[in-house]
């Protein structure tokens, strides 16, 4: 990550840790956050820190190399942003009262924690994080990664495959370049370590729509990003966050945009503000 989210992992005894140690210790780091995942969930997690440290040594996709490091400074890091965004969710059917898993009443397995969005985006993915973590967590969420750079686009899309993620969709291309439709009306947009906040919410605004979450994940709180937003954007709240094992500052930040003409002429043509129109006309009589 960013420089800004340089961190002190708190160190283990050993430094060489194998696929048990390591689920162990992501058992810990899951109690901590108060998060209750199956084990199809967390046999996934560990699946795709396998892949990423697999193809980290190749195409570079992070600079942290040690497992136990990607565990901490990646996955509980991702997922510490699971529950705050959980009880800010409310996708209808979907819930967004907790994130404790649901049972199946077919197969008696638990599915993961309830999901709040209908549609995440997640920008400037790079090596799935959060994108991939969220999706394993919320299987019943559609999420879309967004990542320009090809080798890990390439990466992301080897997740898809290798994790039976069919409900993610990744895009080669940069965030101004999607344009909302039918099965892109995003609920929750959010990045990690990805640009200031100015550029990030300027990459959004064509998929901004009436009651759409924006959210992003920071070290400490930037406030000459926060001072330069502009186009009606400001910070509705700063959420500390306590990653287990981590010894450094991380902040989930959320963003509103102030409706204005301009604002209010473009969010009528989002496909959430056609819907929500037609749910709210009187029906004929």
């Amino acid at each position: 990550m960013s420089s800004s989210r340089s961190a002190r992992v708190r160190r283990a005894p050993s430094t060489s840790l194998d696929r048990g140690a390591l689920e162990r210790e992501l058992a810990a780091g899951l109690a901590r956050l108060h998060l209750d995942l199956p084990d199809a969930a967390t046999g996934k997690l560990l699946d795709y820190l396998a892949l990423l440290s697999k193809w980290n040594a190749v195409y570079n996709l992070t600079a942290v190399r040690e497992p136990r490091a990607m565990l901490i400074q990646h996955l509980l890091d991702s997922l510490a942003i699971v529950a705050p965004l959980a009880t800010r969710g409310a996708a209808p059917g979907h819930g967004g009262e907790g994130t404790g898993a649901a049972r199946d009443s077919a197969s008696g397995e638990a599915p993961g924690p309830v999901a709040p969005y209908r549609c995440v985006v997640d920008v400037g993915s790079g090596g799935g994080l959060p994108g991939i973590v969220l999706a394993i967590v919320w299987p019943r969420t559609r999420i879309h990664l967004v990542e320009p750079v090809g080798k890990k686009a390439a990466f992301l899309r080897q997740c898809v495959v290798e994790l039976a993620l069919a409900h993610v969709e990744v895009h080669a291309s940069r965030i101004e370049a999607l344009e909302p439709g039918p099965d892109l009306a995003p609920d929750l947009i959010l990045c990690r370590a990805f640009a200031s906040l100015p550029d990030f919410v300027s990459g959004i605004d064509a998929l901004v729509g009436p009651s759409t979450i924006v959210a992003a994940m920071k070290g400490g709180v930037p406030r000459d990003e926060i001072a330069a937003l502009g186009g009606g954007w400001s910070v509705a709240e700063i959420l500390p966050l306590q990653v287990p094992l981590l010894d450094a500052e991380r902040h989930l930040l959320l963003l509103e945009r102030r409706a204005d003409p301009g604002t209010r002429a473009r969010s009528d043509t989002h496909p959430e503000a056609r819907a929500h129109a037609g749910r709210d006309r009187p029906a004929d009589h």
